[in-house]
């Protein structure tokens, strides 16, 4: 019998009815503890990816003196699992056919093992059999048929799953940044994956020093930029604060309302930013240090990266606008992905 479960449920009850209230919060919170001490031992001797959910108090209305303490643990690689998912399912979106055609390499592997294999055994039983000998050459050429067709169609197949899970992999991460957290105002707080087929995100992610210069670097370009969908992530990864200097005089009380919307986007849990940037980062084979920007496309995956400051004359140049006549029409006019 498993002893993993997804989810685990302890309840202790108290009945106790000369306790004092001070009393009943004391032993509820350490029946609480206790709970939460048993799930985290099964997680070490299990030696399982799990994690304690929550832990809660729950007290009866009918019993005052009696309570409920409820703790669950699941399985902390459900996240992953799901992002797994999700990718799967836009890989086969990308590539629909990918997967026949990788059924139709393994049938002619089989194929031509098979009939390699049955080959062999004539062409042994020619080479003992002089009367046969005849038959060699014949069955010589089959079986290096068989070889070559096998040898083909795995080269095939290898080239094909390589493929798909470079993609699967590219997909995952591309998931994985969708997840993560950006503040858009003070009360406001969305994922990535919100703004798909809203915005064109470009990150920039370096020294306070490099946020500021890509700031006044982005200054002709304000307009342009917000009609093409765009919107700054602007990521400082040494923990100083950018500097924004916004003109706030009523002639340039537009551009400064224009500059702040598109600079608005700010990180948030910056751990599991500096995460995904280190992991991209080492794959690309660039220095943890090295200031770099990510552009993404309206479908939210990766168009272009790079080190130093993003080509902001370059976007206005590749990337149609938003709105307008040609609206939906180069909505997929966001160039390659890499």
């Amino acid at each position: 019998m498993s002893l993993m479960a997804s989810v685990a449920r302890f309840s202790y009850f108290l009945g106790v009815p000369s306790l004092t209230h001070n009393h009943y919060n004391y032993l509820s919170n350490n029946n609480c503890r206790f709970c939460c001490e048993i799930l985290n031992s099964y997680r070490k001797s299990s030696n399982s990816s799990v994690s304690l959910s929550f832990c809660s108090i729950k007290t009866s209305k009918k019993l005052p003196f009696s309570s409920t303490i409820t703790c669950s643990v699941t399985n902390g690689s459900s996240q992953d699992s799901e992002i797994s998912s999700a990718a799967k399912i836009r890989s086969e979106v990308l590539s629909p056919f990918r997967s026949v055609r990788m059924f139709f390499y393994l049938a002619f592997i089989a194929s031509g093992a098979l009939g390699g294999l049955i080959a062999t055994t004539q062409l042994i039983a020619a080479l003992t059999n002089s009367a046969r000998a005849a038959e060699v050459p014949e069955i010589a050429k089959g079986l290096g048929i068989d070889v070559g067709a096998v040898s083909l169609f795995a080269f095939l197949y290898y080239r094909e799953n390589k493929a798909r899970n470079a993609q699967l992999a590219k997909l995952t991460r591309e998931e994985s940044l969708s997840k993560l957290k950006l503040r858009v105002d003070e009360n406001r707080i969305i994922s990535v994956n919100a703004l798909r087929g809203i915005a064109r995100l470009v990150i920039c992610a370096g020294p306070a020093s490099f946020i500021t210069e890509s700031f006044k670097l982005s200054e002709p370009f304000t307009q342009s930029l917000l009609d093409r969908g765009v919107l700054v992530v602007s990521f400082a990864t040494d923990g100083n604060l950018p500097s924004f200097e916004f003109v706030e005089s009523e002639e340039m009380k537009d551009i400064t309302s224009k500059r702040k919307r598109l600079w608005q986007l700010t990180p948030v849990y910056v751990s599991e930013w500096s995460k995904w940037l280190d992991e991209q980062k080492k794959l690309a084979g660039i220095s943890p240090e090295s200031p770099v920007y990510l552009s993404l496309r309206l479908d939210g995956r990766v168009r272009g990266s790079g080190v130093g400051y993003p080509p902001w004359n370059a976007f206005v140049a590749q990337l149609p606008p938003v709105k307008g006549m040609w609206t939906g029409l180069l909505d997929g006019m966001d160039g390659r992905v890499l």
